[in-house]
């Protein structure tokens, strides 16, 4: 290990990255379905944790006379946490349609805003068209909601892609300028010594 490069650790980094990228952009399905399941384990957890306390210490407190409430709020976290790992396909179809919604919703509010303050005041054409494109975001999720959903994590796999390539350019342009200096040290004190 210790006659490893330094470089050589820089290196490590943007592989990983381009790694990372490469997989998002491969299946970037698989990566909103382990999403999903990671909420699901954040819910699943707390939930389990609320439920075992309370039974761990049910009989302390039922001898102490202690009544106190069942965590319903534990016990449906715990359902959620299970059904979001279970199920996670259906959740992010719901989402997008959720979300198909609000696009929809929030281009028809502003394309009625527009024609309204049309009556009063000039609206130039170019004005129509930010609430055109998020009516028709919201209509492209609506009839396809999986893959639109696929599109922020190749966007991502992409990004992790373009920061990789561009790190490992800059490391080998560095190492070259670098072993050039390097070169120019080594023949300097040689120069000194002839004078």
């Amino acid at each position: 290990m210790k006659y490893m490069k330094p470089i050589n650790y820089a290196l490590l980094s943007p592989l990983c990255a381009l790694v990372i990228g490469i997989l998002l952009l491969a299946w970037p399905d698989m990566a909103i379905n382990y999403l999903v399941i990671t909420v699901g384990v954040l819910f699943l957890l707390p939930g389990l944790v609320g439920l075992f306390s309370y039974f761990a210490t049910y009989r302390k407190r039922r001898e102490a006379g202690v009544g106190t409430m069942f965590p319903l709020v534990a016990l449906g976290s715990a359902l959620l946490g299970f059904w979001l790992v279970l199920t996670p396909a259906f959740f992010v179809t719901i989402l997008m349609y959720v979300l198909g919604v609000l696009l929809l919703l929030g281009g028809l509010s502003q394309l009625s805003g527009l024609v309204a303050a049309r009556s009063y005041v000039h609206v130039p054409f170019g004005m129509y068209l930010f609430p055109v494109l998020v009516l028709a975001a919201g209509l492209v999720v609506l009839f396809n909601p999986f893959e639109a959903a696929m599109v922020p994590f190749m966007v991502l796999g992409v990004s992790f892609i373009v920061y990789a390539l561009s790190d490992i350019l800059r490391l080998v342009r560095y190492r070259r300028k670098r072993a050039g200096s390097a070169d120019i040290q080594d023949i300097t004190p040689i120069e000194e010594t002839k004078e």
